[in-house]
């Protein structure tokens, strides 16, 4: 009987399909939402804005300091490029503002060690002169802080490494003096739970927790911060206080006698500025959720969740950041930038919030006529009838079927496919990819068609194989193709190569080469006849 036709297809190399890039935004969280549904504005035409802060009373106006000079912004206005008040009894760059937790006044302090408190509960005529003058610094002040919980003292610190504690209706001199730090005070933040104790950083890398009873200038807590400190912050609580200094933020535990809890590293450069913002509304428990704000001279502002220890949210700005705070309804974000530009960013309001808080006048003219809710359906003469259910998203019960992915070939394949051996073995020499080389010559000994080929290459052609040969056939991965392929080349092409310059060139390179092998695997030998009686004696023991 005659054998049956041989009835194997040839065989071919088929190219992994690319994969499809991942999206850069990766779908968002909850809090990533939230976060980003804060809308931005922009205050230009100032200079490097060091310091913001918010009114802690209705309607939550926030004072930049910018040069010699503090505003006062009520962010219900829009927009926002003038500033409601603008006090300008400074003498050189204010570095500091705070408000009272009323809300009526304002302490400012400057580079020339002057602390002033401005009234700015009533006209904006009254703020521009100061109703104090506290002078006891040699230094430029840094830090000016009304305490959350006492509304006559304020503190002030700077670069004379001192902290003090003024009594604003008994006089002008301090009541307490604190010289604990050795170096630039350049931070600190009141207690939200005691009126009598409060936290300074310094550029001696030390956070101090003072208590006001206390006469001496000994510190409560020291905790370390490894770093020049730049700013500190008490959390809501009260127990807990977080530190920036360098690229990191840490946090500290006041109760366990200042334990280092966490340490936050997602800068790439000096943190600044500290703050805590509240997530949610104030009547919804469930949704009071802190969060530390950081921002830095690498440009993002970080949010921290200090509960779960870790950056929810990340958001990168044009310029270096110097400042940040958060208004106590949680609707304004406000950040200052080195080149003096403040970025506001305010929380979108929905439909319902906005009619909730609207009066009877304006719902009038919100109503709109009922809309038809009733789906449209498409007929057969409708373009879109034929494209409907592209779109929807399966069920949990719907069975998928994926559609099988298409097979890209590469162009040798292609070749291959069609029979032409030659011509794919000529475009795969042509881009000198050893891999796709090797694999086209193996395809071809299985159809006995390699010689064949390398007989019919013109001297162009068979000047490109030398070189391939020349350059992989000492390869371990392919050499055991190759080198019995050259053999065959020069058995089988010995006259073309005597006949041209250039192909013995290529012939003597291709020599020097092999011979240069041969020298590496007798070296190799040498080596492991030194070193088997080594592994044997060390075996033994």
């Amino acid at each position: 009987m005659a054998e049956p036709p041989h009835s194997s297809q040839p065989k071919t190399f088929p190219v992994k399909p690319k994969q499809k890039p991942k999206p850069r935004t990766q779908n968002q969280t909850p809090e990533s939402k939230y976060w980003s549904s804060f809308k931005n504005t922009q205050i230009q035409n100032l200079i490097s804005v060091p310091s913001l802060t918010f009114s802690p009373s209705s309607p939550h106006s926030f004072a930049a300091a910018h040069s010699a000079t503090v505003s006062i912004y009520k962010p219900q206005n829009d927009p926002l490029d003038s500033p409601t008040t603008t006090i300008n009894s400074f003498k050189d760059v204010v570095s500091s503002v705070s408000f009272r937790s009323d809300g009526r006044l304002l302490a400012a302090g400057d580079l020339s060690g002057l602390v002033q408190v401005f009234d700015v509960g009533g006209s904006s005529a009254a703020a521009r002169s100061a109703l104090r003058r506290l002078r006891s610094h040699v230094r430029p002040v840094r830090f000016v802080h009304y305490p959350k919980l006492h509304r006559l003292r304020v503190i002030s610190a700077g670069d004379d490494a001192l902290v003090k504690v003024w009594d604003v209706a008994a006089g002008d001199s301090p009541v307490t003096e604190l010289r604990g730090h050795k170096d630039y005070v350049r931070c600190g933040d009141s207690s939200p739970v005691n009126a009598d104790t409060f936290i300074t950083g310094s550029y001696d890398h030390t956070v101090k927790l003072w208590d006001v009873r206390v006469g001496d200038s000994k510190p409560a807590i020291e905790m370390n911060h490894g770093n020049p400190v730049e700013d500190v912050v008490f959390l809501p609580a009260g127990g807990i206080v977080a530190t920036a200094g360098g690229n990191s933020v840490k946090f500290w535990d006041l109760i366990a006698g200042g334990k280092l809890v966490c340490s936050m590293e997602g800068h790439n450069k000096t943190v600044t500025s500290l703050c805590v913002g509240r997530i949610g509304k104030s009547s919804d428990d469930d949704l009071n959720q802190f969060r530390v704000l950081s921002v830095g001279l690498d440009g993002y502002m970080k949010v921290f969740d200090y509960a779960s220890m870790k950056i929810t949210h990340s958001m990168r700005f044009p310029a270096p950041l110097l400042s940040v705070a958060y208004s106590p309804d949680c609707k304004t974000r406000v950040i200052g930038t080195s080149n003096g530009i403040i970025y506001v960013g305010k929380k979108k309001m929905k439909e319902e919030e906005i009619v909730g808080g609207a009066s009877e006048k304006s719902l009038f003219w919100r109503i709109r006529p009922l809309e038809n809710t009733e789906k449209k359906v498409f007929r057969p003469s409708h373009f879109r009838y034929f494209q409907r259910g592209q779109s929807e998203k399966p069920s949990e019960g719907d069975y998928l079927i994926m559609r099988p992915k298409k097979v890209k070939l590469g162009e040798h394949d292609k070749l291959l496919k069609k029979f032409r051996h030659g011509e794919a073995l000529v475009l795969v020499l042509e881009g000198r990819h050893p891999g796709n080389v090797v694999a086209v010559m193996e395809e071809l000994v299985s159809r006995k068609k390699l010689m064949m080929c390398i007989s019919n290459l013109d001297a162009e052609k068979l000047e490109l194989l030398l070189v391939f040969l020349r350059k992989y056939c000492t390869v371990p991965r392919y050499s055991g193709l190759l080198m019995g392929l050259t053999k065959k080349v020069l058995e089988m092409r010995v006259d073309e190569i005597r006949g041209s310059e250039a192909l013995r060139a290529h012939i003597r390179n291709l020599k020097r080469s092999v011979e240069e092998e041969l020298k590496i695997q007798q070296s190799l030998q040498e080596i492991q006849g030194i070193i088997s009686p080594l592994l044997k004696i060390a075996g033994r023991r």
